[in-house]
């Protein structure tokens, strides 16, 4: 379960955003699931208009207008928490329990009666266009005696509750707060404004080039806009193509003067961030896909296309020289100021056959020296699905015209490799074979000769795959290891049966199958466990200690009176 939070100061605009069609026409009748004790004896679940909304609205926000309360950054606190499309969704009932349980526990709604409990509601209406069960949950920060819920690393209290009610209530462990991981997600206006600027310059270029009368975009109504736009927002989005590429480029690069050339010839623009005052000091980078005619460049920096993507954490993988970084430096101006490269290197020349061959031989040892690795050794882990991800990327940008496969597997293994610290570095890990692999894959062809070395190469690399998954299912992480066994291995195979290869031995084919283990729910951190405690002790009481439906009488605090001062009279005396 996500909880996903957020700040304002417009109640009356956040309920009738709730009730409303929503931004897709997902908002399907809109109800109340939970809410403080007044809220739900007023209404009951049936479907929310805006009217209702604005009435909801003024109960919710009458602490804060009694007393005349000003809270920093929006007295309105409103979280949605989400479920995966894959969980299906949960009734009314199991809503109410989950969201009564989540306000108690951050504070909002106090049943031992030491604090006076702020007002609130949470409203279900329906799926979200992903297919995401989830819930509003709305919350005035002001109490009933004008005082201010404290919200003090709220993001951080959310999640440890989350957890213990994803146990509590049987959900779905959320595992990249328990593997300390997690993907770049795509924000619904990022989506929408890269569509529609996609949208609006393809519909202008062909009306040009048809040559018709048809009116321009800005005299199209909304519908007719609303229509190409979708179209759009269906398509691959620009970050996941560029991630691909990077990933593949940075992988396949000895040092980071080839790592630079190497998105120069996959036709990305890319764009160095300096060191104040210096162009010799390279801090960081953005890159963009090569725009068509009417369009302009969208630059991502690397952490926003992948959290192991950024420039810190790629030099890791790189070795450490006296001229590297002024060479680095000299390749990155070039590329800047749109010049011809400077020392081109192994990413111009062709690779002879005995690199494959010596290639494959490296990674099968690998394999080897992993099955030494603790499975708690998260690091290292995330070294290996992330190089094994960059491998896959460089082969797909120079074999597949449009992401297949190779690049939906590449994807799946890049999020084990989606860390919040730096992961060790490969030479300590002794993982370099991966970036030969990925440097000889990068230069493949479409085809014809190498076919067969290729071949040799995706069993090497699904030997790989399967050793980062019997790693995740050691370590209870059962949405990566599905993902890794269902996906990720069945599009490998797709591309290996395409190809002259030899088949998978016995005794690997055993090993495969031998790694699908019984998961078990990794277990809670102590704050986690203490919650969950206390939401169990909540299950058990009785239903009569349940708070009274009247709601409590808003009193405004008397103002103190500022005593006026005693002026003195013309005969000195004071009146």
């Amino acid at each position: 379960m996500m909880p996903n939070i957020t700040r304002g100061d417009r109640m009356a605009g956040l309920m009738t955003y709730l009730v409303g069609a929503g931004r897709a026409n997902e908002h399907t009748e809109p109800h109340l699931v939970a809410g403080d004790a007044a809220m739900m004896a007023w209404h009951d679940d049936a479907e929310l208009d805006r009217d209702s909304a604005l009435a909801i609205a003024r109960h919710l926000d009458r602490p804060r207008k009694a007393f005349d309360v000003d809270v920093k950054g929006g007295h309105v606190w409103h979280c949605s928490l989400s479920l995966r499309a894959e969980e299906g969704t949960l009734t009314d009932e199991q809503w109410n329990a989950i969201a009564n349980d989540f306000v108690r526990e951050m504070g909002f709604d106090d049943h031992e009666g030491t604090k006076a409990p702020c007002r609130w509601v949470a409203v279900r209406h329906g799926v979200s266009k992903n297919g995401n069960d989830h819930i509003h949950i709305a919350v005035n920060l002001v109490r009933e005696d004008g005082t201010k819920a404290p919200i003090h690393m709220d993001y951080k209290r959310a999640q440890t509750v989350a957890r213990a009610l994803e146990v509590a209530h049987g959900l779905e462990s959320l595992e990249s707060v328990q593997a300390d991981r997690a993907t770049r997600g795509y924000d619904p206006a990022e989506r929408e404004a890269q569509a529609r600027c996609r949208a609006r310059s393809k519909y202008e270029r062909n009306r040009q080039s048809a040559g018709t009368d048809a009116p321009e975009w800005a005299q199209l109504d909304g519908a007719q806009r609303q229509v190409l736009i979708g179209a759009e927002m269906r398509a691959d989005q620009p970050r996941y193509l560029l991630s691909l590429k990077v990933r593949g480029c940075a992988e396949a690069s000895a040092d980071e003067g080839e790592f630079v050339r190497r998105m120069r010839r996959e036709g990305l623009i890319v764009r160095p961030r300096y060191a104040d005052g210096r162009t010799d000091v390279i801090t960081g980078y953005s890159v963009a896909e090569r725009p068509t005619a009417g369009e302009r460049p969208i630059w991502y920096g690397g952490g926003n296309l992948g959290r192991d993507l950024t420039l810190p954490r790629l030099r890791d993988g790189w070795p450490d020289t006296p001229t590297g970084a002024s060479d680095a430096a000299a390749e990155w101006n070039a590329a800047k100021r749109g010049r011809r490269v400077i020392a081109p290197g192994r990413e111009a020349q062709e690779p002879n056959p005995e690199q494959w061959t010596r290639s494959s031989e490296e990674l099968t040892a690998l394999v080897d020296r992993l099955r030494s690795v603790p499975i708690e050794d998260r690091s290292t882990w995330a070294t290996v699905a992330r190089q094994t991800a960059g491998a896959l990327a460089a082969w797909s940008n120079a074999t597949e015209e449009t992401p297949g496969d190779l690049a939906a597997a590449s994807e799946a293994l890049s999020r084990s490799a989606q860390t919040y610290q730096r992961t060790v570095r490969p030479q300590q890990a002794g993982t370099v074979a991966i970036s030969g692999a990925a440097m000889l894959l990068a230069s493949a062809v479409r085809g014809g000769q190498g076919a067969v070395a290729q071949a040799a190469m995706i069993r090497s690399l699904l030997t790989l795959t399967q050793a980062v998954y019997a790693a995740s299912v050691a370590a209870s992480q059962a949405r990566q290891a599905r993902l890794l066994a269902e996906d990720t291995r069945a599009r490998l195979s797709r591309v290996r049966a395409a190809l002259p290869a030899p088949m998978m031995s016995s005794d690997a084919a055993a090993q495969q199958q031998a790694a699908t283990a019984t998961i078990e729910r990794a277990p809670l951190d102590a704050e986690a466990q203490a919650v969950l405690e206390r939401v169990r002790a909540s299950q058990a009481r009785p239903a009569t200690e349940i708070g009274s439906p009247v709601p409590n009488r808003v009193q405004p605090a008397e103002r103190p009176k500022t005593p006026q001062p005693r002026l003195p009279g013309r005969d000195g005396i004071e009146r």
